[in-house]
């Protein structure tokens, strides 16, 4: 036995130490069969007790957990109640592990805890005692009682996780009982032991004392966060979250000691410990609101602000950045958790909202330090603005002096951002777009709080901005990297004014608000104006994305219906621009779609968002002059020659829908205006034809223009949901282009870039939808688009089935050539399946096909060969079992192989062989292993031959086996190779004037 355990831990070593993969990967092999022994639970007490290793105690933890959590076969009661009582003996008396086995085994207690939550026994819940199993823990040494409170940690972490082998109606069976009957006694106790260790002067540069006190709040916080009543919150949604608190609770947090207890520790404690502290206190903030009544909440609100308050005065642990976060989602729970009117009547709420507003400020202005925090100040000053209309309460908010300070510093401390980030290199948070547009929807709402202090700050910082950009556009010896700062500048400023602009809808807005809009508005397309007229110099790619965010934010409030013509907004337009209405505005949109995609082409991000929407732009002048102008000399994201891949063609489909969509708008059956607008595109097909009628074209161009033109015509299709303009793309297609698509698909049938298009296409010209496809009963359309459509994919099912023999002859090819022990010992009717099909290959008009059979019919006739040769040998080994198999199924169907030997002869000697080379290398093994079958068919083929001609073909014959021994060795082969090539020259010499041959299937019956 000391030899077997010692065995273990060397594969333990192994397992755990070892940097070469082969090792490790055959420790873990036998480990896992230790594992599943039947006998592996004495092993584990063994290894526990008699182990030397730490990974031997790991690997015994481990193995009895999986043994104890099994669903089949599950251990007895009895057993379960040993497993546990051992556990907590064990670590008792051996308080020093190594942490990792420590771990395992508190895991292995906590999984036999909550598995055996309702088992019985003497009608005593046997599994249920833990606070009593702990107590000696928390009675020892400061070692026992970091063991005592981890166990209580770890088995309230792991009963308020699901488990996927146990069904969740358990889980959450247990999870209630378990919160119902033990978890505020485990709470109570994790606040008593905290104060205890709060009121001692407490070492914390000791190590042991500092962990005691880590796992305290570990333990505190997992109370905390246990989910009470089964929702299973997402963690995403952290803003929304509520802590539902059992109303028996209530007594802990009316007891002003607890919430108390938490500040105290985080002004005490380390900051290393501290975050722990503060996310208990998240939780505490977010105690549900009903647990209390109105002087109770208001008392408890008054503790929590003045906590706050306190940390505030004093910040100097929130420059640890996990402190600073926590504390950053503390802030946003006041405001999610109570109302603004709440608030306010808090006494010291003056004080903290003005310190909560510089520290707000100050974290803004330090944007590199802990960026993913500011999102819950952001939410903090976003809930607090949007209340502000409701808020009854009549003492100050006093958010109208503040709110504009955090709306300054926010936008002030992104521009100064832009030159640190070119300057230095850094990582510029533009680029994150999602993160910037939470950010945007944030200040959104806070920005319109005193909205004539947001807007006159937006009107100087662009002023100066765009001056400063103007006057460096205009200097000859301007830096570009000037020139970029005030771009990025610029950018930041579009961004904040589409936001505050779509921030309308979140207030009642007035007219004087209005025309502040119109101010700024007015900025931004002056700017538009600028850059529009530089993009044939340069562009700035980031800017453009902005000029589009605020277009989606300006259509969404000031285009459409529920607009009054006579906002002050377009008054200003007027007055400023000469836009009198929303349709002088919507032309000087639809320009800047039509210079994007002139100029943007080949951008994805600035083409697909300019393609995003657009509605309401038919009449307009410059949507004519789309329809009639869709060419790659206006749009150059519509050219073939400078795509850099033919996926990128993929938002031309976008434009076509869109395209088709405001031509359906007048076109009625006006064929001419059909015709006209099909015009590049008629070019286009007759291009490809013209490549294709000739035997050299340019195979890449072709390409391009094909996949462009496919993808065009789908989005048209998808437009032409009306009947009478479908039939107007019918006719134009069909039966006109219809082949070149089919010729496309003969030619790329292996080019999916190609193909996929074509059939996309087709799959939309048969949907049949909005009934656009209900043909007349005297109309043939119906018969003939199906006709095309079968055409095609025959025409592609046939090809690619050539692709698909391909890779199963190139398979085939490996595993003959490898693995023919593997071949040899399958099912007789799968054997005769390999050889039947490979027979069939033979004579494949596909070169690679016809090739990959004759190497694998190689493989198997020299397989046979061998295994023959042995068993006549007199002193030859016993053959396996599956080679003698295989040989017993070719003794009973030998017409497979002659049947074979007749195909490559005849292809040989009467067709056009193009690989003779692959052909000469199976053939001497037929030959070998079916002589007299080669005899009469050899006879057979001389006696076909004229009279006269006889002799020279027998002659032939005998000139090919000259020289050639009975054997597979490679000398013997190239012979037979060489004997080949002449004997094919000299019989096509002899039958240049005979017509005769031979039918292989003669020879077989």
């Amino acid at each position: 036995m000391e030899h077997y355990l010692a065995q273990l831990e060397i594969l333990c070593k192994q397992l755990y130490e070892t940097t070469d993969t082969t090792t490790r990967l055959q420790a873990e092999k036998a480990l896992v069969e230790f594992t599943n022994s039947p006998d592996c639970l004495s092993k584990c007490q063994l290894l526990l007790e008699s182990g030397s290793s730490s990974y031997s105690q790991l690997l015994a933890a481990t193995c009895l957990s999986k043994l104890v959590s099994r669903t089949s076969n599950p251990l007895p009661l009895e057993q379960r109640i040993d497993i546990r009582n051992y556990v907590l003996n064990y670590l008792a008396t051996r308080p020093k592990l190594a942490a990792f086995v420590t771990q395992a085994l508190i895991q292995l207690y906590a999984r036999i805890t909550k598995l055996g939550w309702f088992d019985c026994q003497k009608e005593d819940y046997v599994f249920r005692n833990v606070i009593v199993d702990v107590t000696r823990f928390l009675q020892d040494s400061v070692e026992h009682c970091i063991i005592g409170v981890t166990i209580l940690s770890q088995l309230t972490n792991e009963i308020n996780q699901a488990d996927s082998t146990h069904p969740l109606t358990k889980h959450r069976k247990i999870a209630s009982s378990f919160r119902d009957s033990s978890l505020f006694d485990i709470f109570t106790l994790s606040c008593n032991l905290l104060k205890q260790a709060s009121g001692k002067n407490l070492n914390l540069n000791d190590e042991s004392q500092h962990g005691l006190l880590m796992q305290l709040l570990k333990l505190a916080h997992n109370c905390l966060n246990f989910d009470f009543i089964g929702t299973s919150t997402d963690e995403s949604s952290d803003d929304l979250c509520t802590v539902q608190i059992p109303t028996s609770w209530r007594s802990a947090f009316l007891d002003s000691s607890t919430l108390q207890l938490f500040f105290d520790l985080y002004h005490s404690i380390p900051p290393s410990l501290s975050p722990l502290v503060l996310s208990c206190l998240v939780q505490i903030a977010s105690v549900r609101r009903s647990l209390f009544n109105n002087a109770e909440r208001a008392k408890f609100l008054s503790l929590l602000v003045d906590g706050v308050k306190r940390i505030l005065e004093n910040p100097q642990s929130l420059s640890d950045p996990n402190n600073y976060h926590e504390f950053c989602r503390l802030l946003a729970r006041l405001k999610s958790n109570y109302q603004l009117g709440e608030l306010v009547k808090v006494e010291n709420y003056p004080e903290v909202i003005r310190l909560i507003a510089n520290f707000t400020v100050t974290s803004l202005q330090h944007w590199e330090f802990a960026p993913n925090s500011v999102h819950y100040l952001l939410s903090l000053w976003q809930r607090l603005a949007a209340s502000v209309p409701y808020v009854k309460a009549t003492e100050p908010h006093m958010l109208e002096t503040y709110t504009p300070e955090v709306t300054k510093a926010y936008i002030t401390s992104r521009l100064e951002s832009v030159h640190i980030i070119l300057r230095d290199g850094l990582e510029d948070p533009l680029d994150d777009t999602g993160l910037v547009q939470q950010q945007l929807d944030q200040l959104s709402t806070i920005g319109r709080c005193e909205y004539e202090k947001t807007c006159a700050l937006l009107v100087q910082l662009f002023d100066q901005s765009a001056q400063s950009y103007q006057e460096l556009l205009q200097s000859t010896n301007s830096s570009t990297m000037d020139i970029a700062v005030q771009e990025g500048r610029l950018t930041w400023l579009v961004y904040i004014i589409g936001a505050v602009i779509g921030g309308r809808v979140s207030f009642a807005s007035t007219d004087e608000q209005d025309a502040m809009d119109g101010e700024l508005v007015c900025r931004v397309l002056q700017l538009m104006n600028l850059t529009d007229s530089r993009l044939a110099q340069a562009g700035n790619e980031k800017l453009e994305l902005a000029m589009l965010s605020f277009f989606e934010q300006f259509r969404k409030i000031y285009i459409g219906d529920q607009v009054q013509k006579s906002s002050k907004l377009y008054r200003r337009l007027s007055e400023v621009l000469g836009l009198n209405d929303e349709t002088m505005v919507l032309s000087v949109f639809i320009g800047k779609i039509i210079t994007n995609l002139k100029y943007w082409g080949q951008c994805e991000p600035i083409t697909s968002k300019t393609l995003h929407s657009v509605r309401k732009l038919v009449k307009l002048s410059a949507v004519q002059f789309m329809l009639n102008n869709h060419t790659s000399e206006h749009f150059s994201f519509l050219g073939v020659n400078n795509q850099a891949n033919l996926s990128d063609m993929r938002c031309r489909t976008t434009f076509y829908t869109a395209l088709g969509r405001l031509l359906m708008v007048d076109l009625g059956e006006d064929e001419d205006q059909f015709e006209q607008f099909m015009l590049p595109l008629t070019a286009a097909f007759e291009a490809i034809a013209q490549m294709f009628s000739t035997n050299t074209f340019n195979e890449q161009e072709a390409k391009r223009t094909l996949v462009g033109l496919v993808r065009d015509l789908r989005g048209i299709a998808f437009a032409f949901n009306a009947k009478t303009s479908f039939m107007m793309l019918f006719d134009w297609i069909y039966p006109s282009y219809m082949p070149i698509l089919q010729r496309a698909i003969e030619l790329w049938y292996h080019v999916p870039a190609c193909t996929t298009p074509v059939l996309k296409l087709m799959a939309e010209l048969v949907h049949n939808r909005s009934q656009r496809l209900q043909f007349d009963v005297s109309s043939p359309n119906g018969i003939l688009l199906f006709r095309e459509t079968s055409k095609m994919i025959t025409t592609y099912g046939t090809n690619s089935t050539i692709i698909t023999l391909q890779s199963y002859y190139s398979l085939l090819e490996v595993l003959t050539q490898d693995h023919m022990n593997f071949i040899a010992s399958l099912e007789p009717h799968v054997v005769m399946y390999i050889l039947s099909s490979i027979s069939e290959g033979l004579t494949a008009l596909d070169t690679m096909v016809c090739t990959g059979c004759c190497s694998s019919l190689d493989h198997i006739v020299t397989y046979l060969f061998k295994q023959l040769s042995r068993s006549t040998k007199k002193r030859a080994a016993p053959m396996a079992q599956e080679s003698d198999r295989f040989l017993h199924i070719m003794q009973q169907h030998p017409e497979m192989i002659q049947q074979m030997l007749s195909t490559v002869l005849n292809i040989i000697i009467f067709e056009d062989c193009r690989n003779q080379w692959s052909m000469s290398r199976p053939l001497l093994g037929l030959i070998l292993l079916n002589e007299k079958y080669f005899a009469d068919l050899r006879n057979s083929i001389v006696n076909s031959q004229p009279p006269e001609k006889q002799q020279a073909m027998h002659l032939c014959f005998e000139n090919l086996m000259e020289g050639i021994e009975r054997n597979l060795l490679t000398k013997n082969r190239d012979r037979f190779t060489q004997n080949l090539s002449v004997f094919r020259r000299e019989v096509n010499d002899s039958m240049k004037n005979s017509t005769y041959g031979v039918n292989s299937n003669d020879m077989m019956s």
